[in-house]
């Protein structure tokens, strides 16, 4: 089928059918086939006509455009509903409530708390006494167990103010063909604010550690949907050596203020550049193990990917999966806002962020020709380690239409973001295909 109606026009039905096969989706709906080769262009005038009327320009690249690929300009956008504190943000699920920020209200160097993503297991505490409100420190491997208030957490201990990224490590899991489980999360289940508190080491050498501790495992004051109060809805954590790191923090300020009861309030764990998922909120509790710690979702296949590569649809056994530790590398364009139709004759100023999990990004490379060359950016150096780096660069287009800017990051390690979607898991975990947006050039 070639031909584009308003019916086939719809996103939310474009990705339905790209979720299913993409390359039959082409044919559907364009009447699209590529080379053999290289899966790239339109083998058929009629294919380019076609996507090219429903874009509403010429695609100058159109030679270097893989098969499969859904135009940036047909990316579907959920509706926005209004949550305490927060402005803008695109709800996925509102039991538990779940909701990530459109691309474009991420432009800030900090991420202002209320463009700062929602990310729930269960259902956050209604009541909560601040001033009464305390923190145990246990488990099998703390050998002087303690309980702290939050003044006393203050006091105690040395205040320190970070700017520190989160992501949830299934931000981008729409992309997945086929489809996985879980919140189809486009791109905005990530956010770099200021969060002030005191170390974790601080407070958990004060108590003591074992020399046979192995993990840290947290629990919150949130319930579980059921409503059952013996069942945690989450209690994840991380390896002692991540617990130890002078980044990871006791928080009760996001950006100078207090934590927004979204996102943890009165008192949260952040542990960044490793899936937020470990990053507790409404911490009440933590437990130094002499095991990995075995809370609600630390077993596969919650936040875990295969071992090795898997067939896309593949039924995975939990023996076979291992848990996610630091975040791939990856890039997010803030500016200009994907759909912008701009001036041929001008000069577009193009810019955004890019993290590495534990690691340092290196460099961020622009591409109007659907990557088949690359621009260098210029990247800031992040304002203390795990913070996400600004970067931002300029384009020119050769002549009016449709083009796509992709942005691809790389690291220290010299891994870059892949051009395709990475390897399938079942959760849909890790996407950190190289982000692009759409821009009419007039």
């Amino acid at each position: 089928m070639s031909q584009y109606d308003d019916e086939k026009a719809r996103p939310s039905h474009i990705d339905s059918l790209y979720a299913v096969d993409p390359i039959a989706a082409d044919r559907r709906l364009w009447g699209r086939e590529t080379s053999a080769l290289n899966r790239r262009g339109f083998l058929k005038k009629s294919g380019l006509v076609a996507m090219s009327a429903a874009i509403g320009a010429a695609i100058p690249f159109s030679r270097f455009m893989p098969a499969g690929l859904i135009p940036a300009a047909f990316a579907a956008e959920g509706s926005s509903a209004q949550i305490e504190g927060k402005e803008g943000l695109i709800v996925l699920n509102d039991r538990p409530l779940n909701a990530e920020t459109p691309a474009h209200l991420l432009d800030d160097s900090i991420t202002p708390s209320k463009y700062m993503f929602v990310r729930n297991n269960g259902v956050p505490p209604t009541t909560i006494d601040v001033d009464n409100w305390t923190l145990e420190i246990a488990g099998e491997s703390c050998v002087n167990p303690l309980s702290f208030s939050i003044a006393e957490l203050k006091q105690r201990f040395e205040e320190v103010t970070l700017q520190l990224q989160l992501e949830c490590g299934g931000n981008g899991r729409s992309e997945f063909v086929p489809a996985a489980s879980g919140n189809q999360w486009t791109t905005g289940a990530i956010g770099c604010p200021t969060f002030t508190g005191v170390r974790l080491r601080d407070v958990l050498n004060y108590c003591g550690v074992g020399a046979d501790a192995e993990y840290v495992g947290y629990y919150g004051a949130d319930t579980h949907l059921s409503g059952d109060a013996d069942r945690d809805p989450i209690s994840r954590g991380v390896p002692i050596a991540k617990a130890l790191e002078r980044e990871s923090l006791i928080a009760w300020q996001m950006n100078g203020e207090d934590l927004p009861l979204q996102n943890g309030y009165p008192l949260r764990l952040v542990c960044a550049g490793w899936p937020a998922s470990v990053s507790g909120k409404w911490l009440n509790k933590l437990v130094v193990r002499n095991q990995t710690h075995d809370g609600e979702k630390m077993a596969a296949p919650s936040y875990s990917v295969p071992k090795q590569p898997v067939a896309p649809g593949s039924r995975v056994p939990n023996e076979d999966m291992k848990i996610i530790e630091s975040m791939p590398v990856k890039s997010l364009i803030t500016f200009p806002k994907s759909g912008v139709t701009h001036v041929l004759r001008e000069r577009l100023i193009v810019r955004g962020h890019a993290w590495a999990g534990d690691d340092q990004v290196s460099g961020v490379y622009l591409s109007i020709d659907f990557g088949a060359t690359w621009l260098p950016t210029g990247v800031n150096s992040p304002a203390n380690r795990l913070a996400w780096q600004d970067f931002s660069g300029w384009l020119q287009f050769p002549q009016p239409g449709y083009y796509e800017i992709w942005a691809r990051a790389m690291d220290t390690q010299g891994r870059s973001q892949p051009l395709v979607i990475p390897g399938w898991n079942p959760r849909g975990y890790l996407n950190n295909t190289a982000h692009r947006i759409a821009v009419q050039v007039v």
